[in-house]
């Protein structure tokens, strides 16, 4: 028998392999730019404390009411009371777990709406293990 050298490569099967991966990584983008896969997003640690002194503490209880300065404030009286301060004022908003977002969303609307920007969340940064609430 006579060995012949190879005067060609046989790229069919290459390409088949390529179109495998190449569904392969359409289909999975596709779940990742849709949200279906289910993730618990980790907690997040804080960077570094603030001065306290300097900062304007906001909080919400559960049942949705807005506090500042130790007072029970509507969202329309805290946007009265934050309008004279000045924009680089720093603010934390406290938020109950089980307030309803649009609650939290009302108060930081109001604080976009006065220019603020140095607003942070407050967020339990203790690392908690599964509990009933939690999926």
């Amino acid at each position: 028998m006579e060995d012949k050298p190879i005067d060609g490569l046989n790229m069919i099967p290459f390409i088949d392999i390529m179109l495998v991966l190449l569904t392969i990584v359409l289909t999975t983008s596709s779940f990742i730019a849709q949200g279906r896969i289910p993730i618990r997003l980790p907690q997040a640690a804080p960077d570094e404390e603030p001065d306290m002194a300097m900062v304007q503490i906001i909080e919400i209880d559960s049942q949705g009411n807005v506090f500042h300065d130790g007072g029970e404030v509507s969202v329309e009286a805290l946007k009265g009371r934050l309008s004279g301060l000045g924009k680089d004022t720093a603010f934390v908003i406290r938020a109950d777990k089980a307030v309803r977002l649009q609650r939290f969303v009302d108060v930081a609307d109001a604080l976009r709406q006065l220019n603020f920007t140095r607003v942070a969340v407050r967020t339990d940064t203790l690392a908690r293990p599964k509990g009933d609430d939690e999926p």
